[in-house]
C-alpha cells in the first residue's frame, strides 16, 4: 500500500515501513508546513497518512480522502485531527505518547532556568558589544531553590518536569489536572490545587496540558493578572493554550516576571516579535522533542502504528479508541 507522510522523519520509521512492504512518499520539509490543497491530492493516491507537523484533518478532509484507512501522528497532540470526523469514517488515528516526556520536560527545565537567569538576553549582550565590565546590579536574575512549581497538566511530562524541579532545586510541586495523580502526590509530596490556586500560589507554572476546547486560551490576562508578580511561565505544551497579547501585557506590566515558550500563538513565532528582545523572555522554535534518540523513538512508534493500520490490527498508541467499536 501507499503511505504520505507530510515531512521528513528519522529514515529508522521510513525504512520500517518500506520494509513491510510498502511505498512511501516524503512530501520536500524544504516546502513546508504543507498547502492543504497539496495534502488533499496526494491523499487521494495513498491509503495511509502519517502527519509530521502541522496539517488540519477533519471531516472534508476525510470526505474528500475515502481511501485513507488510517492517520498517524508524530507528536504527542492530536488537537489538529477531528476526532470524532475520523472515528465516523472508520479511520483510526494513532499518536506518540511516552517516548518524548523525558526530552520535552528537559526543555521546560531548561526554559525555566534560562528566564530566571535572563539568560538568552545576557549572552545577546556579548553579540552586540555590550559587556564591558562587571556590573553588580545590572539584569539580575532570581532564585528558584525552595521555590514553588506549579504544573498545568501532571500527565508524564508534567511528572518529569515536576521530578526534575524537586530534585534539582527542592521545589515544593503543587499541580491542577482534570484528575488528581496519587502518583506524584505519592513519589514528589505534589498537592492537588484549584486553578486559582495553581495561578497564586505557584513561583513557576509549567503547561503540559492537552489543548482542548477548556485549555484553548486559558492563560489569559484574568489567569495572569492572579499569579504572582515575581512568577516565571513556562509553556511547551501547545501555543493556544496561552495569549500571547494578554502575555505580553502582563510582561509590559509587570503582572509576571518573565516568561519560557517553546510553543507560540501564533506559532512561528514572527521574527520582528517584540517578545524576543524582552531580557526576562527566552523564546525556543517549538524543540520540545528534538533529540536524536527521542526523534528516532518517534519515528518507529509512528512507524509502527501506520503498519498495524495498513493490516487492520489495533494501533499500538490509539487515540480514538472508541473507532473499534
Amino acid at each position: 500500500m501507499k503511505v504520505f507522510i507530510t515531512n521528513q522523519i528519522p529514515e529508522t520509521g521510513i525504512q520500517m515501513i518500506k520494509d513491510a512492504g510498502h511505498e512511501v512518499t516524503v512530501f520536500p520539509s524544504e516546502q513546508t508546513p504543507i498547502p492543504r490543497d497539496v495534502l488533499i491530492e496526494n491523499c487521494k493516491k495513498h491509503d495511509a497518512l502519517l502527519v509530521a507537523g502541522f496539517a488540519k484533518i477533519d471531516e472534508d478532509f476525510f470526505l474528500q480522502c475515502p481511501n485513507i484507512k488510517m492517520v498517524s501522528l508524530f507528536s504527542v497532540g492530536y488537537d489538529s485531527v477531528d476526532l470524532a470526523a475520523a472515528t465516523k469514517h472508520k479511520v483510526p488515528v494513532g499518536n506518540t505518547p511516552d517516548v518524548l516526556s523525558k526530552a520535552t520536560a528537559d526543555t521546560a527545565f531548561l526554559l525555566m532556568l534560562a528566564v530566571s537567569r535572563k539568560a538568552f538576553y545576557n549572552y545577546k549582550k556579548i553579540l552586540d558589544g555590550r559587556w564591558k565590565q562587571f556590573e553588580p546590579v545590572a539584569d539580575l536574575g532570581i532564585d528558584l531553590h525552595g521555590k514553588t512549581v506549579g504544573i498545568f497538566g501532571l500527565g508524564k511530562i508534567g511528572f518529569e518536569m515536576a521530578r526534575k524541579c524537586k530534585a534539582a532545586f527542592d521545589m515544593k510541586v503543587i499541580y491542577h489536572n482534570r484528575s488528581q495523580n496519587e502518583n506524584a502526590e505519592r513519589e514528589l509530596s505534589a498537592k492537588y490545587v484549584s486553578f486559582d490556586e495553581l495561578l497564586s500560589q505557584s513561583d513557576v507554572i509549567s503547561m503540559h496540558a492537552n489543548l482542548t476546547p477548556e485549555t484553548k486560551g486559558i492563560f489569559n490576562k484574568d489567569a495572569f493578572a492572579k499569579m504572582k508578580p515575581t512568577a516565571l511561565f513556562v509553556n511547551t505544551g501547545r501555543g493556544n493554550m496561552h495569549n500571547e497579547n494578554d502575555l505580553k501585557e502582563a510582561l509590559d506590566n509587570a503582572t509576571i516576571w518573565g516568561a519560557g515558550l517553546d510553543v507560540t500563538n501564533p506559532e512561528p513565532m514572527n521574527k520582528d516579535n517584540p517578545l524576543l528582545l524582552y531580557p526576562n523572555v527566552c523564546v525556543l522554535p517549538h524543540i520540545g522533542s528534538a533529540t536524536q534518540e527521542t526523534r528516532n523513538a518517534m519515528a518507529v512508534l509512528a512507524a509502527q502504528n501506520v503498519i498495524a493500520g495498513l493490516k487492520g490490527e489495533k494501533l499500538p498508541t490509539i487515540v480514538n479508541k472508541e473507532v473499534y467499536g
